[in-house]
């Protein structure tokens, strides 16, 4: 019951995945049309709501034909890679030791659950007083977003042992290295994964907050400069630029955590299951036939 609920959870059914495809293009181009509709009608303001078509049509003006998007994207992600990086580092190292030493953890508890507290807007300033306009302040602020996933989901899964699984392991005289790496770590890693994703979904949103402070480059740059200017079509389309790409970061962790943590996929356990035997098989027949030949 509990590995198939785990499984649910953490590791994406492609089949269930691709089946709900169809819906989920259906559901939006129902919306999309709703909106565009209403648009037309006069239902809605054009300045403030922009038709979806036109939305697309400054999503081809910023990407294709004047192509200033790309400049200001690649800003904003290495702001949002950076203080992803930086951030699930620290996290994740923080959890580790708070999950093995209960003495670190009390210790630590309060002044995570302090930094959680502080608003991003406001510690936002302060970094740029800190660390001056540019990159330096913009990650540390996507860093700070980053931090409390990875952290919270590394620590909690690390502390979720199975008591009988580690007697087992002791009872075997495993070394505490052993423990760590061959049962606490497989044991986490559903919920490290999850932490992770948090982090990647929050990353674009501390690099932007940053660039709504101070920037001269960036997606948050380009946004500002459109809803200063009431161009709505082109800062829609920026912001579904942002989103289409968050979007991007996260499954693309999603996938690479599937392929990592197999043990949670009946699929990828019965793949490693055959190429292991057929590993096994070649090794076998190797010394057999080296015994034969002599």
């Amino acid at each position: 019951m509990t590995a198939e609920t785990s499984e649910v959870t953490y590791v994406p059914d492609r089949e269930n995945t691709w089946r709900f495809v169809p819906k989920h293009f259906a559901i939006f181009l129902v919306l999309m049309s709703v909106w565009e509709l209403a648009n037309r009608m006069g239902l809605a303001d054009p300045l403030m709501f922009p038709r979806p078509t036109r939305i697309a049509e400054g999503m081809l003006q910023i990407f294709f034909l004047k192509a200033t998007v790309w400049e200001h994207l690649a800003a904003t992600f290495a702001k949002a890679m950076g203080g992803f990086i930086i951030g699930t580092a620290i996290g994740m190292g923080l959890a580790i030791g708070a999950a093995l030493h209960t003495g670190f953890r009390d210790y630590l508890k309060p002044y995570i659950i302090l930094v959680e507290a502080m608003p991003r807007i406001a510690v936002g300033p302060i970094f740029v007083g800190w660390l001056g306009f540019g990159y330096g302040s913009a990650i540390a602020l996507a860093a700070l977003v980053c931090f409390f996933g990875p952290f919270v989901n590394t620590m909690t899964g690390l502390m979720q042992i199975d008591e009988e699984s580690e007697e087992l392991f002791r009872s075997c005289r495993a070394s505490k290295k052993q423990i760590f790496f061959k049962l606490m770590v497989p044991n986490a890693m559903p919920l490290i994964s999850a932490g992770l994703k948090l982090a990647a979904a929050g990353a674009f949103a501390g690099a932007l907050v940053a660039e709504f402070i101070q920037a001269d480059v960036g997606l948050g740059v380009m946004m500002r400069r459109y809803v200063i200017t009431l161009n709505m079509d082109y800062a829609f389309s920026t912001l579904l630029s942002i989103t289409v790409f968050a979007f991007v970061l996260f499954r693309s962790i999603e996938i690479m955590n599937y392929r990592i943590i197999y043990w949670h996929s009946e699929e990828l356990m019965q793949r490693k299951s055959k190429r292991r035997a057929s590993e096994f098989a070649g090794i076998i027949n190797k010394q057999v036939s080296g015994t034969g030949g002599q």
